[in-house]
């Protein structure tokens, strides 16, 4: 799960996908997500001798909301707006200097309390005033799409173990159960009810590897009902049934 951040690297190259699109960065570019999104990472380009190097920072909607109030960021005409979680933006020398002079205050960890903070608000108002800084504004506004999308799935992370009702989470982030279902997708490339076994599989898969747990126990523990319903789904997901990839782990 791929949480709200910026990510800038430094060296080499990585790949992210969202559903069926592709979002591949390097040092030029930087990739900006402004929900909790389930992507798949994979570093294309590195070596031993050149690894791969990133600076990821947790994008801070409270700082970034205080930011467009005091520098009186325009909202974003309808057409502009987006209807996406994720993006890459283009890294200028000042972002990268920025991000540099806060990743350099680890050396000086005394500092860290006052200058992070000031570092901080300096990288989110450079992404505020870049092309990317709508995405920023939907993050941000308690009334936009993205945030009502994000308390969406916000909700499903904490509770995806119990049974899901459209109805009931549409009215929870005061949308149209139609109305959420499109922006869900449009936002996530899922449906909630595709966002919900994705949780429940992520989080049997790290219980088997990771804690040992029997597949059987690891589908009760997520929410499903019936071992054979979770073992199809699993296969589909990953590629292979549970009880192999309990081995393997």
């Amino acid at each position: 799960m791929e949480e709200p951040g910026i990510a800038v690297p430094v060296q080499g190259t990585k790949r992210t996908r969202l559903g069926a699109e592709v979002y591949e960065y390097d040092w030029s570019r930087f990739l900006l997500t402004s929900l909790a999104l389930p992507v798949v990472i994979q570093v294309s380009n590195a070596n031993p001798e050149a690894p791969f190097l990133s600076a990821v920072l947790k994008l801070d909607p409270k700082i970034i909301g205080e930011l467009m109030i005091d520098v009186q960021i325009h909202v974003p005409d309808c057409q502009s707006i987006p209807d996406s979680g994720i993006v890459l933006g283009r890294t200028t020398t000042q972002l990268l200097e920025a991000v540099g002079r806060l990743v350099g205050l680890m050396d000086e960890p005394d500092l860290i309390p006052v200058l992070a903070p000031l570092v901080q608000r300096e990288i989110f108002y450079r992404l505020l005033i870049s092309p990317v800084g709508k995405y920023l504004w939907q993050m941000s506004s308690l009334d936009s799409q993205s945030r009502r999308i994000s308390r969406a799935i916000e909700w499903l992370k904490a509770n995806f173990r119990e049974p899901l009702q459209i109805k009931d989470l549409a009215h929870r982030v005061d949308m149209s159960p139609s109305r959420l279902h499109h922006h869900f997708r449009q936002f996530t490339s899922m449906s909630p009810l595709q966002f919900q076994k994705w949780l429940r599989l992520a989080e049997a898969q790290r219980l088997m590897v990771v804690q040992g747990m029997a597949p059987s126990i690891a589908a009760y523990e997520v929410g499903y009902g019936s071992p054979s319903q979770f073992s199809r789904e699993y296969a589909r997901m990953f590629g292979t049934s549970p009880r192999i990839h309990t081995c393997k782990g």
